[in-house]
């Protein structure tokens, strides 16, 4: 399988590494996971940063009905409030990569 374009909302596996425990800890462990995770969070970093719908999700990434259930999932909020994917976009803007500018 061919790597699929990158794109600038995506996220580096290093970066990425630092956060995939956040996101496993949603998922109940019912069977094997099918989907790689980071695919899916760089998925889901595509739609909020471009406001695409979810039907339209380039060919590369993951099926959006797939993307929308993590989505979903990653959105519930937890007891404190705030939901998974907010506790992991606060921290990725907290540490952003070393090649990036924190301004941009």
């Amino acid at each position: 399988m061919k790597p699929r374009k990158q794109y600038p909302s995506d996220v580096s596996r290093e970066q990425f590494e630092r956060l995939r425990p956040l996101f496993e800890g949603v998922r109940k462990r019912t069977k094997p996971r099918t989907v790689d995770l980071y695919e899916v969070f760089n998925a889901v970093l595509y739609l909020l940063k471009s406001g695409c719908q979810w039907r339209m999700l380039p060919h590369g990434f993951p099926k959006w009905r797939t993307v929308h259930s993590y989505f979903a999932k990653w959105s519930e909020p937890g007891s404190d409030g705030i939901s998974v994917l907010e506790r992991a976009l606060k921290n990725q803007l907290a540490s952003p990569a070393p090649n990036r500018d924190a301004t941009s």
